[in-house]
């Protein structure tokens, strides 16, 4: 193993790491801390779906930990201690999540781009590591070639997945301001969707570090 890639791999758990220990301690913070609007996070959901004027979306209880949006079935599934609970962090994520069913609804560019590109990202990801092994262990520049680019558009997909998650934030802070809840409430929805969000530049930024170490990999 060389020193480059040793480093890389230091730098890249480190951002990791750091990301994760970030958010959990937000999350764990904001949970705590009730929400003054006395409504459940799935209850949140239904609201600024309303205000937003979006039909046609289901809200349902998935698994903990796993909230997410899917335009495939327009549907929407919130952890139970989302769903079910009247906190901060429930109120942030159920309206960051809707934030991402409004994009849907109104054609978000960068949204429709993810989408498209998902099955490419999703075979790249799982082939460019067998695909480069094999050409360092035979020795095919060509090979290593098609590793770097299936690498590539991992790295374009989380790109492209930045503007997506900070608008859908952006989306559920304008909601929630229109709401009257505290401005400390506010705030912690604020501090629960940063950290969110910079769990993807982590992941961003260490796929451009490792693509950057393949292109030099390629050159020597």
């Amino acid at each position: 193993m060389s020193y480059s890639y040793l480093m890389l791999i230091i730098v890249t758990l480190a951002l990791g790491l750091g990301a994760s220990g970030y958010v959990n301690s937000q999350l764990k913070k904001y949970s705590r801390m009730r929400s003054s609007s006395g409504i459940t996070g799935a209850q949140a959901a239904e609201r600024m779906l309303r205000y937003h004027g979006v039909t046609g979306v289901t809200i349902s209880r998935g698994n903990e930990g796993q909230d997410h949006f899917d335009p495939r079935t327009n549907s929407i599934a919130l952890s139970p201690s989302v769903y079910d609970q009247c906190t901060v962090t429930a109120f942030a994520t159920a309206c960051h999540e809707v934030g991402h069913a409004c994009q849907f609804a109104q054609g978000y560019t960068p949204l429709r781009l993810r989408s498209a590109f998902w099955p490419v990202a999703n075979l790249a990801s799982n082939a460019w590591m067998f695909i480069l092994l094999a050409g360092i262990l035979f020795n095919a520049l060509q090979l290593i070639d098609v590793a770097i680019i299936c690498y590539a558009a991992v790295v374009v997909f989380q790109v492209i997945t930045l503007p997506v998650e900070f608008n859908a934030s952006h989306r559920a802070m304008d909601y929630m301001k229109t709401t009257g809840l505290p401005q400390a409430e506010v705030a912690g929805s604020f501090s629960v969707l940063r950290a969110c969000a910079l769990t993807y530049v982590a992941a961003a930024l260490a796929s451009l570090l490792q693509l950057v170490y393949l292109l030099g990999l390629r050159r020597d």
